[in-house]
């Protein structure tokens, strides 16, 4: 049977002849009429989520005093913008095939990798970060190189059983080997595998604002330069920081910790084009030199025989240090369980056996140095040993020839008095600042490293010059309508009444202090509160400590405090204000504010009654009356009302941050809080909201947080609940979003992540609720600084800068709110990512300061 296909116009028969095809039948009876399909069977249109970006900026402000002045900011010049940088993949292992993981080492490898192989390699540069990635300008030969190099100088931790615990002078014959080698040598495979090609070309682009990812690339292959250049230096490196090995810049900050001062460096892409942005930086340090000295500073003791030895054991784990005489590095991993003089080892001998046969003895680590060394040693007999080798292979050095090295960082989380004497000790002037950095870069001497030669960079020595303009200080009104004007951004409140003075009647006087008399205190702040409109009725008590509890534990004393309070107290008070013995860093402040914040929910106020005067009362009613709700003073435009945009239709100011434990406690909470204002047409009052959350999670998870159906129990409804019943049962119209510490990595998940929580929460509350919104991200962990030219002062508050090194499309300046008294003023960075309302520039460059003086 022929078989046919049919054409577009017809069929064929077997013949090939054409034949004309039946008419088609209906595709509907004609007495059917069509119905619709039901919507529920209809597929539902996959609604495309709208990502959010960083707006572009609209305009620059033009409001305020002209001021020129300087930024740390040193322009950078690049003529090789046709070149690519050549990105590789580093594969590092040993001769067996382990892979190489200590830090450190890779670097040596791929220094000798370049000395070694430098013609397979055509003679390039290169700039490699440390680990795994390496950058040249240009192509290497191959896509694929593979090398094997030896570094005979790798200090061995490796250790035999029980052997001698020194290099040299052992009496043995391997341990004469060892004298002769008194270093290991390794043999290191390394593969360098192309990974990717960036266009330097892409700096240019980010410089008119078109920022992509080749551009980010880019800037970390200039940054990953100026990391390799300092560690050739010999420097410690944190992320952009470099610190030098010179005591110069050590400071004692207590405990065995050191505040080492060094720089930050990064390029950054301006509206004046590309600009290296130079600091002065400081990390914390272990106090280098003798072990036990850094112990005996540690743990505050006068001699090493006061020494708590589990506490060294786990302050010493893992740090690294020199012996003598052989001056050999190791590092430490623990403790001799015995003492110097009992702690024994097997030593084989040089000539001979003993009495059994065997040529081995057993000795005393004390015995060994001292007898077969012939080292002296003064008071390390009846102390632990360091132990540098592992496990079940220890190698025992005694303490006071064990002797630690520098630029070891400290990641512990430093007590109040370390944290203040770093602050008191790292503060420099405006003057001193431009000159250390200045001197910085000089040495530093950019222009002879190669990669940057390579890359046609050079960068200026001088500061950046910058047009900033200082904005007139917010009038402000206090107590009968009373206008009041700050001077140098600063205020007082002498022969002034609050605006919003509040009662304080049921209240208590809890004394820690041995030394105070309480009596003529409560008198003279009760007067003082008068003068400032704050009727005080006389306290309910005064509780004195039991001398007996003095020497008891900060948490001791405040419970036992406590135990007295509500045995006589007759109910919960209003207010407690609370004695401290010192001015500053009482370890009784954390436990006092933790029992009653956290336990009691008790408004508390703590003062140390040394130098009390008008001035330090009028300051202390200040932080009472705004803690029980008062009202110290308001901007004269929130009196009017007429802030621009914000009192024109119902406005909720939000400041939301997250605080994280220290770097060593990585189970501890981050804590979320949102603070919000209320009884708009204000902005000077604010309820605060908290929640934890995962460790080290900076993103708040909690602002919407459905539990039912009709149950939303996160932070975002609250505060919209309190704005709406304390604002007239207004609901926001315009919702302003200040955040604060986010990096700019993160501002995309503001945007998209913390943003449509709040939508959430505000569609949860009302679905046909729609307010606009504004986004701001305050930044105060950067590096740009600004100086007066020619002047020893900081920059006068209100000076703000929305030019040149700001950046080339986005909404962002910088603001120096207040007045520096101490140190170099730290501006703030604002970076607007949302604009929903419509401000114009000056309208919200003018707003910020207001909400910082409210």
């Amino acid at each position: 049977m022929d078989s046919f296909e049919p054409d577009d116009n017809g069929a064929t028969n077997g013949n090939g002849a054409q034949e004309a095809l039946p008419p088609p039948p209906p595709v509907i009876p004609p007495d059917v009429v069509p119905v619709c399909a039901e919507p529920e069977h209809r597929p539902e249109p996959v609604k495309k989520k709208v990502v959010r970006v960083p707006i572009a900026r609209r305009g620059l402000g033009s409001k305020g005093q002209k001021i020129t002045l300087l930024t740390n900011h040193f322009k950078v010049m690049v003529t090789n913008v046709e070149g690519h940088f050549f990105h590789y993949s580093v594969s590092l292992s040993y001769e067996d095939g382990r892979p190489v993981d200590g830090k450190g080492i890779g670097r040596r490898v791929i220094d000798r990798v370049q000395e070694t192989y430098d013609t397979e390699l055509a003679g390039k540069d290169f700039a490699y970060d440390g680990e795994k990635s390496l950058f040249t300008v240009g192509p290497l030969p191959r896509n694929k190189l593979e090398f094997t190099v030896v570094l005979e100088d790798i200090q061995s931790n490796r250790n035999n059983g029980n052997r001698s615990p020194d290099d040299r002078g052992s009496p043995n014959e391997s341990d004469r080997k060892r004298m002769r080698r008194p270093y290991q040598s390794k043999t290191f495979k390394v593969e360098i595998s192309f990974a990717a090609k960036i266009p330097m070309q892409a700096i240019a682009n980010a410089l008119r604002g078109q920022e992509s990812e080749n551009s980010q690339e880019a800037l970390r292959v200039l940054d990953i330069i100026l990391r390799q250049h300092a560690a050739k230096q010999g420097c410690l490196l944190v992320r952009q920081s470099f610190f030098h090995n010179d005591p110069r810049n050590f400071a004692d900050v207590g405990g065995g910790v050191l505040g080492c001062r060094g720089f930050h460096s990064s390029f950054r892409t301006t509206q004046g084009g590309l600009s290296l942005n130079i600091d002065v930086s400081t990390t914390m340090i272990i106090q280098p030199g003798p072990v036990v000295d850094f112990l005996i500073a540690n743990q505050n003791v006068r001699d090493p025989f006061s020494l708590d030895w589990s506490k060294a054991k786990r302050t010493l784990k893992n740090l690294r240090i020199k012996t003598s005489p052989a001056n050999t590095e190791y590092k430490i991993t623990g403790l001799s369980e015995k003492p110097c003089k009992e702690q024994t080892f097997t030593l084989k001998q040089r000539n001979g056996k003993d009495v059994d046969g065997d040529n081995t003895i057993e000795v005393t680590v004390y015995d060994y140095f001292v007898n077969h060394r012939g080292i002296e040693l003064r008071y390390s007999a009846d102390l632990p040993c360091i132990n540098v080798g592992k496990p079940k292979r220890p190698t025992y050095f005694p303490l006071e020839l064990c002797s630690l090295v520098s630029l070891q960082r400290y990641t512990k989380a430093l007590s109040v008095l370390q944290r203040s004497s770093l602050v008191e000790k790292s503060r420099q002037k405006p003057n001193e600042r431009m000159k250390t950095l200045s001197d910085a870069l000089k040495s530093n001497n950019y222009d002879s490293e190669p990669m940057l030669r390579s890359c046609g960079i050079s960068i200026s020595t001088s500061f950046s010059q910058v047009e900033g303009r200082v904005l007139p200080a917010p009038r402000l009104k206090v107590g009968n309508g009373e206008d009041f004007f700050p001077r140098n951004g600063r205020w007082n409140f002498n022969n002034k009444k609050l605006a919003q003075p509040t009662k304080i009647q049921r209240w208590a006087v809890v004394n820690f202090s041995a030394r105070c008399d309480t009596q003529g205190l409560v008198r003279d702040l009760i007067k003082c509160g008068e003068m400032k409109g704050i009727l005080i009725d006389p306290p309910f008590d005064v509780f004195q400590e039991n001398p007996q509890n003095r020497r008891a534990p900060p948490v001791v004393r405040v419970e036992k405090m406590f135990e007295d309070i509500q045995s006589k107290l007759p109910g919960a008070p209003q207010f407690l204000l609370c004695l401290l013995p010192e001015r500053k860093n009482s370890d009784l402040y954390g436990p006092w504010k933790r029992k009653n914040l956290a336990e009691l929910g008790v408004v508390t106020q703590c003062m140390a009654p040394t130098r009390v005067n008008d001035q330090y009362l009028t300051n202390v009613l200040l932080k009472i009356n705004a803690k029980l709700g008062g009202l110290n003073s308001l901007l004269a435009v929130e009196h009017s009302p007429s802030i621009p945009v914000v009192s024109k239709a119902p406005t909720i100011i939000l400041g939301m941050d997250v605080s994280h434990g220290s770097p060593g406690q990585s189970d501890m909470p981050s804590i979320a809080a949102v603070v919000s204002s209320r009884q708009w047409p204000l902005i000077s009052k604010y309820r605060a909201s908290v929640r934890t959350q995962s460790p080290k999670v900076e993103m708040i998870d909690s602002l919407f947080k459905q539990v039912a159906e009709t149950e939303d129990d996160g932070i975002v409804r609250e505060l919209l609940l309190d704005f709406y019943t304390s604002s007239g049962k207004r609901k926001p119209d315009q919702i302003i979003i200040f955040r604060d510490g986010v990096s700019e990595s993160q501002f995309n998940q503001v945007l998209n992540i913390e943003l449509d929580q709040i939508i959430e929460a505000c569609k949860f509350l009302d679905e046909k609720w729609s307010p606009k919104f504004v986004v701001i991200v305050a930044q105060k962990n950067h590096h740009t600084k600004f100086f007066q030219q020619g002047s020893p002062d900081n920059v006068p508050p209100g000076t703000i800068i929305d030019n040149k090194i700001c950046h080339p499309r986005n909404n962002d300046f910088y603001l120096c709110a207040h007045a520096g008294m101490i140190g170099t003023t730290r501006p703030t960075h604002y970076h607007v990512l949302l604009d929903e309302v419509g401000f114009s520039s000056d309208d919200l460059q003018e707003l910020v300061p207001k909400l910082d003086s409210s």
